[in-house]
């Protein structure tokens, strides 16, 4: 990502994330802001700015921490290193308030995340699985922080608990020689191709994303496939029968016997594991 301009809380300086960010982009515009979440520039924009704001970039510290109970494929939904994306799908929730959550926002006190993270997962009475990617892609995130790569081998150190989280990126090579210890749980996301360019804008192709998540099954992670969301367009059911079988045909066998798999519409979603 090459961001038009850059809006920061000048108490990124204080972390290391953040001194890297700003060495990255040292010949960016910088504008200091008070808060992440109230950017009054962006505020003030029409809903037609979207796609430039898509171009800016937002860093600041996460102050909230809160733990939010989930019941699908985690235990606990996490406040992690990113909020938003730089892709623009049309379906995505976070679209609803143009001004302040479509842009991509960092976080640089990926420490003191990491740290409630290994308190929680060792203080537990069973093993719990973290989503940490609920509201951002980390694949997307990872190509300007190296935050992915970080926190699967500091996570992998850890004796209890899981990671998780989805993508629609195929940028994940960087990840593959990692030692994640089977602690993290990557789970790629699909469409047919034909709604990927209809409505994923901005993210890999299906050929793509089928053959990442063959490398990293190939890799030793544990891998999810998630179809999600169902698009009830015209030809639908067409569509997602050549999906299932161009799956058939391309994931390997690997990834076939080790998966589980999540079909999300817009209302409701179930889990399957595929070798049940």
């Amino acid at each position: 990502m090459y961001p038009d301009k850059i809006f920061y809380e000048p108490a990124i300086d204080r972390y290391e994330l953040g001194l890297y960010l700003r060495k990255l982009y040292h010949d960016k515009t910088w504008i200091p802001i008070e808060s992440h979440n109230n950017i009054e520039e962006l505020q003030k924009s029409s809903n037609k700015e979207f796609g430039k704001m898509k171009r800016f970039l937002i860093i600041g510290v996460r102050k909230t921490h809160k733990y939010v109970p989930n019941h699908k494929v985690s235990d606990f939904l996490v406040p992690y290193t990113s909020s938003g994306c730089s892709a623009m799908c049309l379906y995505c929730y976070l679209v609803c308030n143009y001004n302040k959550c479509s842009y991509l926002r960092l976080f640089v006190n990926r420490e003191q995340m990491m740290d409630k993270l290994i308190k929680t997962a060792n203080n537990a009475d069973e093993e719990l699985t973290f989503e940490i990617g609920s509201n951002s892609d980390l694949v997307l995130e990872n190509t300007i922080t190296k935050n992915l790569e970080w926190t699967i081998e500091r996570f992998g150190r850890n004796e209890y608990g899981f990671i998780t989280f989805p993508t629609k990126f195929h940028m994940v090579e960087s990840l593959l020689p990692l030692a994640h210890k089977g602690r993290t749980i990557v789970r790629m996301s699909v469409n047919p191709q034909q709604i990927i360019q209809k409505v994923e804008f901005g993210t890999s192709l299906l050929k793509d994303r089928i053959n990442a998540i063959n490398n990293l099954c190939e890799a030793g992670y544990r891998i999810g496939l998630l179809i999600a969301p169902v698009v009830l367009m015209e030809n639908w059911r067409e569509l997602y029968s050549e999906l299932i079988q161009q799956l058939a045909d391309e994931l390997s066998d690997k990834v076939k016997k080790e998966m589980f798999i999540e079909i999300i519409f817009m209302t409701y979603s179930f889990v399957h594991r595929a070798n049940q």
